[in-house]
């Protein structure tokens, strides 16, 4: 009788090993690993980001294996030819974003002022700084809504949504001169056609003494 192996793992059987789940060249199995963790942790890859040309490049030329090991984690992707962009879809609760209410309403700015400065302005970029946003939010926007975000905290929920690719975010100081851009893809984030439906959903956060005060529901990858 021969020794047992040591090297063999006493809790499998003696059935041959799986095929390899993806044959792929060690540079293409690179490229997709890279581009799923990218899409983990920003929700989305850009095709006009200097340091994500080459990777959004390979999705596009290797789509359906992106789509298909996506699907694997509970997300599906879009390829979304015209803006340069991989969006990445939660499906699953767990990859859902669950936003407290100070970070949605800045959020629905955010779209707000994007939307102003691409549909109304013809604008091909939205900049804005950081008092540009407060005077939206509490002059403009939701006055009877929005109470007064300290800095730390509107900078946090502004680096989150940096890191959502949703905007650039440049900190200076001092802080309100920040410079914000809106990026396209709040639009996929924030799911609104068109302004009609963002004032819809402006309409759970106006206070009623009669009701508790609705939340809605924006999603993103976690």
């Amino acid at each position: 009788m021969s020794p047992p192996d040591p090297q063999r793992d006493p809790n499998l059987n003696d059935s041959p090993p799986p095929e390899p789940l993806l044959r792929l060249a060690e540079p293409d199995r690179a490229r997709l690993g890279e581009a799923l963790q990218e899409l983990l942790a920003h929700g989305s890859i850009l095709g006009l980001e200097s340091g994500q040309i080459a990777l959004y490049t390979w999705c596009r030329q290797n789509f359906e294996w992106l789509r298909e090991t996506a699907a694997l984690l509970g997300m599906d992707v879009a390829l979304l030819h015209e803006e340069r962009m991989i969006q990445g879809i939660p499906r699953v609760p767990s990859m859902v974003l669950n936003l407290r209410q100070d970070a949605t309403l800045v959020w629905l700015a955010l779209w707000y002022a994007g939307d102003v400065r691409w549909r109304d302005e013809g604008e091909t970029q939205a900049w804005m700084t950081v008092a540009d946003l407060n005077a939206l939010m509490k002059d403009q926007l939701l006055p009877d809504v929005v109470g007064q975000i300290s800095r730390g905290r509107l900078r946090e929920i502004l680096r989150q949504a940096a890191r959502f690719n949703l905007v650039r975010f440049q900190p200076m100081e001092p802080f309100e001169e920040s410079a914000i851009e809106v990026l396209p893809a709040i639009r996929r984030v924030v799911p609104f056609r068109e302004l009609n439906d963002w004032t819809e959903a402006i309409k759970a956060f106006q206070p009623n003494e009669d009701e508790p005060q609705a939340a809605l529901d924006i999603s993103a990858e976690e």
